[in-house]
C-alpha cells in the first residue's frame, strides 16, 4: 500500500486541524503506520509457514488456520487505518471546495491572490465545522468498530501458544502452534493501546469543538439611532443632542 499517498492527503488536513487533531495524526503515523510497516509486517510474515500441526492429514493444517486467523493482523490493520483516515478527506474535500469557490470569483474580475489562497488556512467554523466534527465522529465509531472485530475474531486480544481443532478433514482434535506467539501479543496489545489513544483524542477533540461552539457569543453593534427607538421621546433626544458632531464654527448657536 502506498502510504506516502496517505500522509500527503491527510498532511494538507492538518494544516486546518486543532492541536489535538495534530496530535492524534502524529501518534497515527508514527505509532501506527510506521510500527506496521517497519515492525509488524515482519513479525506476521510467517505466520501461515511456521502454523504447525501434530497430524500430516492433508489440508487439516489450512482449515485450523482458517478457523483461527480468517483474517490476517497485518491486513485488518491496514484496513482499520485505512477506514481511520478516510473521513478527513471530507475535510480535504471541503478545504478544495472553498478554495475553487475563491478561484471561480477570481475569474469573475474579483481580487483573489492565488498564492495567498494556496496558503491560507480556514478557520474551523460555520459548514466546515459540521464537516470536521462529522469527521471525527466517524473515526470514533470505526475504531470502537474495529477493536470489537479483533476481540470477536480472535477470541480475545492474547495470542494463545496452542489452538485445538477438530474441523474436516482432521482426524481427530489435533493440536495447532502458532509460533512467536508473546511477541505477536506483545504487538497486537501495543496496537490496540495506540488505537485506544486515538479514540482518546478524538473524543477529546470532539468535545472541544463542542465547548467551543457554546462559548462562541453573536457579537452586538452598538447603534444609537437603535438605542434611542427603545426610548421615550424625551430620551430619544436628548441622546440626539448627546450624540451629534459639533457644529465647526464655535460661534453658531443652536436655536
Amino acid at each position: 500500500m502506498n502510504w506516502e499517498a496517505l500522509q500527503a492527503i491527510l498532511g494538507g488536513v492538518n494544516k486546518h486541524s486543532t492541536s489535538i487533531g495534530k496530535i492524534w495524526l502524529t501518534i497515527l503515523f508514527i505509532f501506527r503506520v510506521m510500527i506496521l510497516v517497519v515492525a509488524a509486517e515482519k513479525v506476521w510474515g510467517d505466520e501461515q509457514q511456521d502454523f504447525t500441526c501434530n497430524t500430516l492429514q492433508p489440508g487439516c493444517k489450512n482449515v485450523c488456520y482458517d478457523e483461527y486467523f480468517p483474517i490476517s493482523h497485518i491486513r485488518l490493520w491496514a484496513l482499520q487505518l485505512i477506514f481511520v483516515s478516510t473521513p478527513a478527506l471530507l475535510v480535504a474535500m471541503h478545504v478544495a471546495y472553498r478554495r475553487h469557490e475563491k478561484k471561480r470569483k477570481h475569474r469573475h474580475g474579483e481580487k483573489v491572490d492565488i498564492e495567498a489562497l494556496k496558503r491560507q488556512k480556514f478557520h474551523i467554523e460555520g459548514s466546515l465545522w459540521w464537516t470536521y466534527t462529522s469527521s471525527i465522529f466517524f473515526r470514533i465509531i470505526f475504531e470502537a468498530i474495529f477493536m470489537y472485530v479483533f476481540y470477536f475474531m480472535y477470541r480475545g486480544y492474547k495470542m494463545p501458544h496452542v489452538v485445538k481443532c477438530s474441523d474436516f478433514p482432521c482426524p481427530n482434535t489435533v493440536d495447532c502452534f502458532i509460533s512467536r506467539p508473546t511477541e505477536k501479543t506483545v504487538f497486537t496489545m501495543f496496537m490496540l493501546a495506540v488505537s485506544g489513544v486515538c479514540m482518546l483524542l478524538n473524543v477529546l477533540e470532539l468535545f472541544y469543538l463542542m465547548l467551543k461552539l457554546c462559548m462562541k457569543k453573536p457579537k452586538t453593534s452598538f447603534s444609537p439611532a437603535l438605542m434611542g427607538s427603545q426610548l421615550n421621546p424625551l430620551e430619544a433626544n436628548a441622546s440626539n443632542l448627546l450624540f451629534e458632531p459639533e457644529s465647526e464654527e464655535k460661534g453658531s448657536v443652536l436655536i
